[in-house]
């Protein structure tokens, strides 16, 4: 019912909605990052979408645009050593959350990508693939990749034979290969696999 309603309830009450949405869940390498954003009525944004539906060069203009646009909009991140000790859920939540506190307009309601909300003081809802429905989660996904991959690119210089520059810390066959021959680095997961059970003496 609430939902079926929400547009009522946002006309009414909500001056200030957030989208939010992560990126790099499944990686190997890597924080997790989050977006948070509030869109401005006034000013639409074309073309935004799941960032995953979207190319590199697409995305870049996207966020440049959503930088220039937006009401507001931070980021949040939970590093490796972060998903490593309180679990992947626990630390996108987290990178969520610094998300939000960095927005400089409180938001009123908070609609986050997914099935599951973090624990937070914030009214709320979960929106099944909502970044390709909602153009302020849509935002928040194309801000959180962008960003990520911009920082996964500088780890390809700082840590060579991952090919970072192009799976951003995914586990691709040259990424896996890396890591049998050279090992981990300081931003691998060491409680995902295979890195648990290649490197379980090393947690």
């Amino acid at each position: 019912m609430f939902e079926q309603n929400f547009e009522l309830f946002q006309a009414s009450q909500c001056r200030f909605v957030a989208g939010v949405d992560e990126v790099g869940r499944g990686c190997l390498a890597g924080p997790v990052f989050a977006a948070a954003v509030i869109l401005d009525p006034s000013c639409p944004i074309a073309g935004l979408r799941d960032s995953k539906k979207l190319s590199a060069p697409q995305r870049r203009r996207l966020a440049a645009c959503i930088k220039e646009h937006a009401l507001c909009w931070a980021i949040g991140s939970a590093d490796n050593g972060e998903i490593d000790q309180f679990n992947i859920l626990q630390a996108t939540f987290l990178a969520m959350r610094r998300a939000i506190e960095g927005l400089k307009i409180e938001p009123d309601f908070i609609q986050v990508d997914g099935n599951r909300l973090p624990k937070w003081p914030w009214m709320s809802e979960a929106v099944v693939k909502g970044d390709d429905k909602i153009a302020a989660i849509s935002a928040a996904s194309i801000l959180a990749k962008t960003a990520r991959d911009e920082l996964m690119h500088g780890y390809a210089s700082l840590y060579p034979g991952y090919d970072f520059e192009h799976n951003v810390g995914y586990g691709t066959p040259r990424h896996l290969q890396g890591l049998k021959t050279l090992g981990p680095t300081p931003i691998h997961r060491m409680t995902f696999e295979p890195l648990k059970s290649l490197f379980a003496t090393n947690l």
